[in-house]
């Protein structure tokens, strides 16, 4: 497929394309933006700044990605923003470039921000996202993979959430929710195993049973974070990829698990 630019758009000089590339009417490119190839630009959408596009991206009209943080302890600069493949940005989603020179936003493969939703300075997501129209997620988060984010909820800046996670409708999440459970709530609290997303997902019943004995032991036995994993490091599954993954979560917080 030969690069297709419609005569309205405003592509910078500088910017770099892939094969394939399409632009629709209307959109701009800034100087410093690279697209991978067959990515799509639908009319009026924007790719600016110091931005990197990998393949089969899709922006769609009035997105802006590679917008300038809105953090104040902003200086002149080149702050970055990387974004892998197949990644969908749907209307008015916008995705800032880090704070400072040489700081990055990441975003991996697979994402899907639907519309209105926002994306802050210096976060890293993972891959296979899905994050619901008018969710926001302030500056420094990290999200893992196939994490699932409701419609308008708003994630607090330096907060992570774990693989496999949902966070449900208008949710406040102002600490760590971990892998493989279902937080609701303002505040976010976690209320359950996220069972039916880890079936879908491939995980045996061993598996979902040993995320349901993790949630006993971190949420219903009494227990504080440092014996919640050091009981958990006992269990008979302590080397499966279910506990390993929760346990090593657990031991990063440094907001408290929600």
């Amino acid at each position: 497929m030969s690069t297709q630019i419609h005569p309205t758009a405003i592509v910078e000089a500088g910017a770099k394309f892939g094969a394939g590339v399409q632009i629709g009417a209307y959109a701009y490119v800034g100087a410093d933006v690279t697209l991978g190839e067959e990515c799509i630009l639908h009319h009026h959408a924007t790719v600016e700044g110091f931005t990197q596009l990998g393949p089969h991206c899709e922006v769609f009209p009035y997105a802006v990605i590679g917008g300038r943080t809105q953090d104040l302890k902003a200086r002149p600069g080149k702050p970055g923003l990387k974004i892998g493949a197949r990644n969908t940005f749907r209307e008015y989603v916008s995705v800032h470039l880090g704070t400072q020179e040489g700081e990055w936003t990441i975003l991996g493969d697979d994402n899907t921000l639907l519309a209105y939703s926002h994306i802050a300075h210096d976060c890293v997501i993972g891959n296979h996202l899905v994050i619901s129209s008018h969710s926001a997620v302030a500056g420094h988060v990290h999200v893992g993979d196939h994490v699932n984010i409701g419609w308008n909820a708003g994630i607090h800046q330096f907060c992570r959430i774990g693989d496999y996670a949902m966070v449900a409708a208008c949710s406040k999440c102002v600490q760590d929710v971990p892998p493989f459970v279902i937080a609701d709530g303002n505040p976010c609290e976690t209320k359950m195993i996220n069972a039916v997303g880890l079936k879908r997902a491939g995980f045996t019943d061993d598996e979902i049973t040993a995320a349901k004995a993790l949630f006993r032991l971190f949420y219903r036995d009494g227990l504080n974070t440092a014996q919640a994993i050091e009981k958990a490091q006992a269990l008979p599954e302590a080397s499966s990829r279910i506990v390993r993954n929760f346990v090593t979560f657990a031991q990063g917080t440094k907001r408290g698990l929600a």
